[in-house]
């Protein structure tokens, strides 16, 4: 039998080996590197910690690595600054979104105003996509590359109908974007939107694709495409024009919109889908101007009250509600009523859809449309015609008369001697109030009331809108001299 003595140096040396296991196992349990603080000897504490893994027993699940997507695209996208000597060009529906959200940084009282955005390099020998009205009335445009290269930028085309712009720098070698597919993308896929919110350089951020085919009504053009893809990454004011790109790095859309009650990010952004990029970026640089192709109808999206209203039997779809005589429609033998569904073999559920598959194509290119009629589903080749329905490629206006004179774009020689971004230049000059003030022939005028003059059509598009006082036109002549012009009308 154990003495007294001999129990209790038993239960000793019991309790301290049993106090080194204990701590011996705690101090393999929590990481050395977790600190525990505590303020003033009776505050709660303040744990720093931090995880530590072993690296080569670490893989990144597949589809979760935004790195590689963000080191490949990144390069491709600039920053976009915009100076307005007299001011913001006054009929832009963007104005008051960047006025608020850019502030004095934006426009300043008594000095130009300037603005910013994004941009995306599309070839290596300079060609730049970005939104319309990241550069609309802008009397310079600078480009800043990733690497910090800055360089001047002409305007080579805009489509206000699709709010994209084409830009040119004159420099080789650069790192163009590769070009994704929009329309493989799926609701749900992880998205990066790269771009320059408040001016902060190369900004990416991530989220997935909410929906494609969104309207939200913000564009004003006479054919506006509106068929966004919809995304919760994080976009800001400066963003726009900015890349979304898929995890391989490739360009599918352009950022264009958020939707927010505020201005700043609240969960959604809207991006060009790139299928309509490439064509539209295509066209202006080819031919000045897009190439736009149209059915001739009258359409509306389907719901159940309008299926309910003509006695349809889909409730997805776009409801043809006119026809217009011999353009592609007609002549495919569509009627009122008629319910499309499908462009070639692509389900169009909307409205947007339908105008994004028809919006890729140019006049004289043949689609298969299929649609509902009389609760039967039909098929027919629709050859697609321009707005004044031919089959013609349409021509950036070459000339425009008003007032006893005759105006033309500018030459690239000039406007690279004279170093402007556009102009139209007066060809001839009969009786008439141009002459009455003293204009002479070969004058070039780049703005009218503050409103900066690219091109033959921005001229007719000024002309168009109502008017009932003077203008003030400025420009410069082929020697360089500039002058000021007050005409009324």
């Amino acid at each position: 039998m154990m003495s007294k003595r001999s129990l209790m140096m038993a239960m000793i040396f019991s309790s301290l080996f049993g106090g080194i296991v204990a701590v011996t196992g705690y101090t393999l349990i929590v990481p050395k590197e977790r600190i525990v603080q505590s303020t003033n000897g009776n505050a709660n504490p303040v744990s720093l910690t931090n995880y530590v893994f072993d690296s080569s027993d670490f893989v990144v699940p597949e589809g979760l690595n935004f790195v590689f997507a963000a080191k490949n695209a990144t390069p491709s996208v600039v920053h976009i600054r915009t100076t307005y000597a007299n001011g913001m060009r006054a009929n832009s529906p963007f104005n008051e979104f960047f006025k608020d959200y850019f502030g004095e940084r934006y426009e300043r009282r008594g000095g130009p105003a300037r603005g910013a955005g994004s941009g995306v390099v599309i070839s290596a020998d300079g060609y730049i996509v970005t939104n319309n009205h990241v550069i609309e009335g802008a009397d310079e445009i600078e480009v800043v590359l990733n690497d910090n290269r800055s360089y001047r930028a002409k305007v080579v085309g805009v489509d206000e109908d699709t709010d994209l712009a084409v830009l040119k720098v004159n420099e080789k070698n650069l790192v163009a974007v590769r070009y994704g597919d929009s329309d493989k993308i799926n609701i749900g896929e992880w998205v990066l939107a790269i771009g320059n919110p408040y001016e902060f350089r190369s900004t990416v951020t991530a989220g997935i694709v909410s929906a494609k085919g969104r309207n939200i009504n913000i564009l004003n053009g006479d054919y506006r495409i509106e068929s966004f893809i919809q995304t919760d990454a994080a976009v800001n004011p400066g963003n726009s024009g900015g890349a979304l790109v898929n995890l391989n790095g490739e360009l599918v859309g352009i950022n264009t919109a958020i939707a927010s009650p505020s201005g700043a990010f609240a969960g959604y952004s809207f991006a060009v889908p790139v299928s309509l990029v490439k064509k539209v970026v295509s066209d202006l640089i080819e031919y000045g101007t897009v190439q736009r192709a149209l059915l001739g109808i009258q359409i509306g999206d389907v719901n159940a009250q309008v299926a309910e209203q003509f006695d349809l039997n889909v409730l997805r779809g776009v409801y043809v509600s006119g026809v217009m005589a011999n353009k592609a429609a007609d002549k495919a033998g569509m009627q009122q009523g008629d319910v499309i569904v499908a462009i070639d073999d692509k389900p169009v559920n909307n409205v947007a859809q339908l105008q994004e598959q028809i919006a890729i194509k140019r006049p004289g290119d043949e689609v298969e449309v299929k649609f509902i009629r009389d609760g039967k589903e039909k098929i027919t080749i629709a050859k697609l015609r321009n707005e004044e329905g031919t089959l013609d490629v349409v021509e950036l206006a070459s000339d425009f008369r008003v007032e006893g004179a005759t105006f033309v774009n500018v030459s690239d020689a000039l406007k690279d001697k004279l170093d402007l971004d556009g102009g139209v230049q007066i060809k001839e000059l009969g009786d008439g109030k141009w002459r009455e003030v003293r204009m002479k022939e070969g004058f070039i005028i780049t703005g009218i009331d503050n409103v900066k003059i690219n091109n033959i059509r921005d001229l007719e598009d000024y002309f168009k809108r109502p008017r009932t006082d003077g203008i003030l036109i400025e420009g410069v002549y082929p020697d360089g001299s500039k002058a000021h012009y007050g005409l009324g009308l």
